[in-house]
């Protein structure tokens, strides 16, 4: 019988939680980008 290889499928989970992290990131990114950009244009808006 052959044996399990934990090792590939601990792996293929860091690669996953990888990936979902970055993707928050990006996500977190844009909002930001987003907010500043529309502080900016009501900030121009006002004067």
């Amino acid at each position: 019988m052959a044996k399990i290889n934990y090792n590939y499928e601990k792996r293929a989970r860091e690669i996953e939680k990888e990936k979902k992290k970055e993707e928050k990131l990006k996500k977190k990114e844009a909002l930001n980008n987003s907010k500043k950009a529309e502080e900016v244009s009501s900030s121009t808006d006002e004067k």
